[in-house]
């Protein structure tokens, strides 16, 4: 395999991900809600940090290349 084959591979996968979540995001509203995510809220100022979902998003993304690498 080509290593333009290769990265081909891995951003066609991320983009299934990505429709995956979109297409399914509405019925699992709790994966916005981790105890780790921040919400600060003001009258006229809202700021969210997504700590714990970029931790998770991490990890999977860590093992999903490990074993396309790894094969």
């Amino acid at each position: 395999m080509t290593e333009f084959s290769k990265i081909f591979f891995v951003l066609s996968f991320l983009f299934l991900l990505v429709g995956i979540y979109f297409h399914f995001g509405n019925r699992f509203p709790n994966l916005r809600n981790l105890p780790l995510d921040f919400k600060f809220e003001k009258e006229n100022f809202k700021f969210y940090f997504p700590f714990g979902t970029s931790i998770l998003i991490s990890i999977l993304l860590s093992f999903i290349f490990y074993f396309i690498r790894k094969f």
